[in-house]
C-alpha cells in the first residue's frame, strides 16, 4: 500500500505501521542458507542456540585448513538490517562472513539477535552482549562448543559490523570498555557504513526503542565518555560517498579522535558507492577493496 493510506499511520525507510498495529515491511523475507561444509571456500560452519528465552543464537564459521592445535583470531561479527531485517543464516551474510573467513584465515562467530516487531530494541543491542559474553566464555578452554575451545585466540578478538551491526558493534566495544569481557582482548574493531543518530532514520529507530532516551540517547548519538573507553586498540570505519549515512559516519570517526581514547583509527572513503554496496556482489572490484581493507587490519601486527 502506499504511504497515503489512511491505515497507515507511520510510514519510515524499512516498514510501515497501521493503525491496527499491523507493520508491514518494504522488503522481502530472505531464505535461510543451512550451515555447511563450503568445498568453494573450505570454510565450514556450524548454528548453536546459546539462548532459547530470548531466543539467541550464532553461526559458527571455521577454516577446513586449520590444523588440530592451531590458535586463529576471532571476529564477532553483527549483521545490517535497520535492527529489523536479516540474519547471519541469509544468503547475504553466510557469504559475506564465509569470504572473510576464508580471506582473513580467522574463526567467525556471526550473531543472530532480535529484531523489531518481534522484539523491539534493545532487544539487538542484549542479545549481542549475550552472544559476546558467551563466545568469551570459552576462553578457558572449558566452553560449550570444540572450535571455539580448541581453535580460537581470545587475545586476538575482532568484533564487526555493518549499517545497524555497525552501530551495534559500538555498543559492544564501549560495555567492553566499561565491564570488561573476561579471558579476552578485544584487538580492533570494523564499523562498515555504520549508523548512528543524525539522519531522519533517527524516527525510526525511536519508534523501534519504547524505552528510548530520545535523540541523545547514547546508543543514538555515541557520547564522549562511552567512545573514551572504547574496550578496543584499533577502529576502522568505512563511509561511502553516496550513503546518507556518510556524514553520522564521519562525525564519529571526528568524535572519536577528540574524545581522549588511547586508540587508533583510520577511515575509508568508498567514492562513488552507496551504502553497503559491498553486500550485493562480494565480487565487484571495489567490494573486493572492502573485504581486503578490513581483512588488513584483522591481519595487521
Amino acid at each position: 500500500m502506499a504511504s497515503s493510506d489512511p491505515e497507515i499511520t507511520h510510514s519510515f525507510r524499512f516498514f510501515n505501521v497501521y493503525k491496527d498495529g499491523r507493520v508491514v515491511h518494504h522488503f522481502p523475507t530472505f531464505e535461510k542458507v543451512p550451515p555447511s561444509d563450503d568445498p568453494i571456500f573450505g570454510v565450514r560452519s556450524s548454528d548453536v542456540v546459546i539462548s532459547s528465552e530470548p531466543a539467541v543464537s550464532v553461526r559458527i564459521f571455521l577454516p577446513e585448513s586449520v590444523n588440530p592445535t592451531q590458535k586463529l583470531p576471532l571476529l564477532f561479527y553483527v549483521h545490517g538490517g535497520g535492527f529489523c531485517m536479516q540474519s547471519p543464516f541469509s544468503p547475504t551474510y553466510h557469504n559475506l562472513v564465509t569470504t572473510l573467513v576464508n580471506e582473513a584465515n580467522v574463526i567467525a562467530v556471526s550473531v543472530d539477535y532480535g529484531l523489531f516487531p518481534t522484539r523491539p530494541i534493545p532487544a539487538c543491542y542484549e542479545d549481542s552482549w549475550a552472544a559476546l559474553q558467551w563466545v568469551a566464555s570459552h576462553s578457558n578452554g572449558k566452553g560449550p562448543h570444540s572450535w571455539l575451545n580448541n581453535h580460537a585466540d581470545f587475545q586476538r578478538v575482532f568484533i564487526g559490523g555493518d549499517s545497524a551491526g555497525g552501530n551495534i558493534s559500538h555498543t559492544l566495544a564501549a560495555r567492553v570498555g566499561s565491564i570488561g569481557l573476561p579471558g579476552t582482548k578485544v584487538v580492533g574493531v570494523v564499523l562498515v557504513h555504520p549508523y548512528f543518530g543524525g539522519t531522519d532514520d533517527d524516527k525510526m529507530w525511536l519508534y523501534m526503542c519504547p524505552t528510548n532516551g530520545g535523540l541523545d540517547d547514547p546508543r543514538l548519538k555515541p557520547v564522549i565518555g562511552d567512545l573514551a573507553r572504547l574496550g578496543c586498540e584499533r577502529l576502522l570505519i568505512f563511509v561511502a560517498e553516496k550513503d546518507h549515512l556518510m556524514v553520522v559516519g564521519k562525525n564519529y570517526y571526528e568524535e572519536l579522535k577528540k574524545s581522549g581514547w588511547g586508540g587508533s583509527v583510520e577511515i575509508v572513503e568508498n567514492l562513488g558507492e552507496e551504502h553497503c554496496f559491498h553486500l550485493f556482489n562480494l565480487k565487484y572490484e571495489k567490494a573486493v577493496d572492502l573485504i581486503n581493507k578490513f581483512v588488513a587490519f584483522i591481519k595487521q601486527e
